[in-house]
């Protein structure tokens, strides 16, 4: 069998419909949005006709998306800029545990310029703690940025109750980052009632290097970069051009293929989360069963470490994503599965399989024939495992790493 992709929550493969969108403006149609003269306005209607399609994706108004190059700067914007320009009502910002990268950097830096960051606590399947976000909803809370659906253990957040709380109990702004549920599932922002919404393209069969944040029209935001007069003086630099139509295409051909793609990935998915706990031992998910992610599947397999269980993937031509952090010799986790209080020893042993609407079943079925074999052997070779099966006894990798039976629920 061919190499099976299994990362699309950090790249899909580009739509055929959106390259073809995006060829003529590398070649023929190359004039800055910006000047007055013709090639130049063929561009400038390329970008403001993306801007619609992208719009029409989160029914919103199109004056009120802003093209960035990423997620990350889509969320840096937002943090940054809602929080700069809100900073004389208040200095208090409430994140959850679980944000990506991006959002808790920020967040960060912004305590750093004198900003309070209130982290708000999760379950252990991801959700919002909604009790303690209410109670922290004091009168100098100025933003609350909440991530919609959780890129590495498919958590989707009831967006539209967590912003009911705020909006109810404050003047805070409320800013999601949506990248990886925008193009999957629905999402709609004035049903939402969000004021902020980071997505972007290259989780959504678009190119890489654009992004976007919808601005709720009446919400002002203070620019992260100082230029010219582009994105309405919001975001300067010169356009991506080819990038923005290729995201517009993308966005369009989402809104036609939502159902179908949901689907698809749901039939995907469900198979591998119910098979292959059937096939291997001591195998746990991650996140939820129901409000998650379609094509997300995250699970922790006792007695194995992550990267090299992601080395024997790759070796059968399966590209998925190891669960745990890089600095492995220091036992570390990803934030996400320490904020689910995931054991340390148990977290080592995590993948991630986040699927597209390319994969097939026929990939599934190599998965569901080949993980098992990978599991077998890795626990060969190890000496907790051979503990565990003399004793019976799960021994710690390592020191504050015990973990018990009734600490996981085995699937069944």
């Amino acid at each position: 069998m061919e190499k099976i992709y299994l990362d699309n929550q950090s790249n899909t493969k580009i739509d055929i419909r959106v390259f073809e969108a995006m060829y003529p403006f590398f070649l023929e149609n190359y004039g800055n949005p910006q000047s007055i003269y013709s090639l130049g306005s063929i561009s400038k209607e390329a970008v403001e006709k993306a801007r619609t399609q992208a719009a029409n994706l989160i029914n919103a108004q199109t004056s009120e998306i802003i093209f960035t190059s990423c997620g990350t700067e889509s969320n840096n914007l937002a943090l940054k800029g809602l929080a700069k320009v809100s900073k004389s009502k208040g200095r208090r910002i409430l994140i959850s545990s679980v944000e990506h990268i991006s959002v808790l950097n920020s967040a960060k830096q912004l305590e750093k310029d004198g900003f309070e960051v209130i982290y708000i606590p999760v379950d252990s399947k991801g959700f919002v703690d909604q009790d303690i976000l209410e109670k922290s909803l004091t009168k100098d809370v100025i933003l609350v940025s909440i991530q919609y659906a959780n890129p590495e253990i498919g958590t989707i957040q009831n967006i539209k109750e967590l912003t009911s709380i705020v909006k109810k109990n404050s003047s805070a702004l409320f800013h999601t980052d949506a990248v990886s549920a925008c193009g999957v599932i629905p999402v709609d922002v004035k049903e939402l009632g969000v004021d902020a919404l980071s997505f972007s393209s290259s989780v959504m069969y678009g190119p890489k290097g654009v992004a976007a944040l919808f601005l709720k029209q009446s919400v002002k935001i203070e620019s992260l970069l100082s230029g010219g007069i582009q994105e309405n003086s919001r975001r300067s630099g010169t356009e991506n051009v080819p990038a923005i139509v290729g995201f517009g295409k993308a966005c369009e051909v989402a809104v036609q293929e939502l159902d179908s793609n949901l689907k698809h990935l749901k039939n995907l998915s469900s198979k591998l989360i119910e098979e292959l706990p059937k096939r291997i031992e001591h195998i746990y998910l991650n996140g939820p069963f129901e409000n998650r992610l379609p094509g997300n599947i995250n699970f922790s397999v006792e007695f194995v470490e992550g990267e090299a269980l992601f080395l024997l993937l790759d070796a059968k031509g399966i590209m998925a994503a190891s669960g745990s952090a890089c600095a492995n010799k220091n036992l570390k986790i990803s934030t996400v599965l320490s904020a689910i209080n995931t054991d340390v020893a148990l977290g080592q042993g995590s993948i991630l399989f986040t699927l597209s609407k390319f994969n097939t079943q026929e990939e599934m079925d190599f998965v569901l024939e080949e993980f098992p074999k990978i599991i077998l052997r890795l626990r060969d070779m190890s000496p907790l495992y051979s503990h565990f099966l003399k004793t019976g006894q799960r021994k710690a990798a390592g020191p504050g790493t015990d973990f018990d039976d009734h600490d996981y629920c085995e699937i069944e």
